[in-house]
């Protein structure tokens, strides 16, 4: 029996075998046209992160945000006023509208910690389940929503906080203030774990994008594994899945990661743009699910190279349980859609279960 899109995602999730590996694409990489019908129409499953299952509040915090233009870019200034004092940060926006960079933190020295620490602990988290039913309703059997918490506590306060030239040099200065207000978040997260685990997701992330090369396996195994392993307790109580959105380079981290009580790895990007395979990833993780996003650099490729990548991967994934294929990342404008066709072409063909 041929099953839906939606369908053969959640039965991998759940450990169960679909007809066919499934192939996903976050809807924010597909532009709606008529290639993006057809693909859908062929098997493609989107993933949406959004709308959230839950709302943010902050009672004693108020945020302005001021839109301009400057030589042609885009920016966003957010200014944040605390009884503790005020902040403020730049983001630059991308031509797209769907991504920000930071240019600008709100941490700019330690007078800020207080501001800071007021701003985390303010927040107030509420369900917020309607708006994701109804997302998901919309989406039927063509789309899988699932939730994301955010970033664990560390990588908040260094990525979105602090920046990483101001969290290195406050590490080793006044490393006491750092996890001070690290420990905020880790008591702010905590709120979350209950509310994501009562909603109707059956998968939630915890953030992603971990940058090994500056985490290092120690900080890793001390700042980021108890939290992805208690907010896994927590959604293990009630039967979701817990992920995370591994994309980078993660080989000196695989052997932890192998150790936490996460489900499946997302995101996963193989060689040639990181350092390790999938055959590499099925042997250090044998027992969680592979989410693989195709590698990137070979959409540039001609479509003989992005056939055979693929094929070489559904080799790797051999016998394919616990498996699926992704795009999670940007695609190049003038090469997504006969990459996508030609990937999906070689699942049609291949990806029954067990791979051969």
């Amino acid at each position: 029996m041929t099953m839906t899109p939606r369908k053969r995602v959640e039965a991998v999730l759940r450990g169960e075998r679909p007809d066919r590996v499934p192939f996903t694409v976050y809807e924010t990489k597909l532009p709606r046209c008529e290639a993006e019908r057809r693909l859908r129409g062929e098997g493609v499953c989107l993933v949406a992160h959004s709308p959230s299952t839950f709302k943010t509040l902050s009672p004693n915090v108020t945020r302005e945000q001021i839109t301009y233009i400057q030589d042609g870019i885009s920016y966003v200034r957010t200014h944040i006023r605390t009884p503790a004092g005020e902040l403020s940060s730049l983001d630059r926006v991308s031509p797209q509208g769907d991504i920000a960079w930071e240019v600008e933190w709100p941490f700019k020295g330690p007078e800020d910690y207080r501001a800071l620490a007021f701003m985390v602990r303010d927040e107030v988290y509420l369900p917020d389940y309607d708006a994701f039913v109804q997302a998901q309703g919309m989406m039927g059997e063509d789309g899988f929503l699932m939730a994301d918490i955010g970033p664990p506590p560390f990588q908040y306060v260094m990525e979105s906080l602090m920046g990483l030239v101001n969290f290195a040099q406050e590490w080793v200065e006044r490393r006491d203030e750092v996890l001070r207000l690290y420990d905020a978040v880790v008591e702010n997260r905590r709120r979350l774990y209950g509310i994501v685990a009562a909603s109707p997701v059956l998968a939630a992330n915890y953030g992603g994008n971990v940058t090994s090369e500056v985490v290092g396996v120690k900080r890793f195994e001390t700042y980021y594994l108890p939290h992805y392993d208690e907010f896994a307790e927590v959604m293990h109580a009630r039967g979701k899945k817990v992920g995370v959105h591994f994309d980078t380079n993660v080989w000196v981290l695989s052997e932890a990661i192998g150790r936490s009580q996460i489900d499946y790895v997302e995101g996963f990007t193989p060689r040639p743009d990181t350092d390790m395979s999938v055959a590499e990833a099925r042997c250090a993780w044998p027992g969680k699910v592979l989410w693989v996003n195709f590698p990137t650099s070979v959409h540039q490729e001609r479509v003989e190279g992005v056939g055979e990548t693929m094929r070489q991967i559904l080799f790797e994934a051999a016998p394919g349980d616990r498996f699926l294929m992704g795009i999670t990342e940007q695609m190049p404008a003038g090469r997504w859609q006969e990459s996508l066709s030609t990937i999906l072409r070689v699942i049609n063909e291949r990806g029954k279960l067990p791979l051969r």
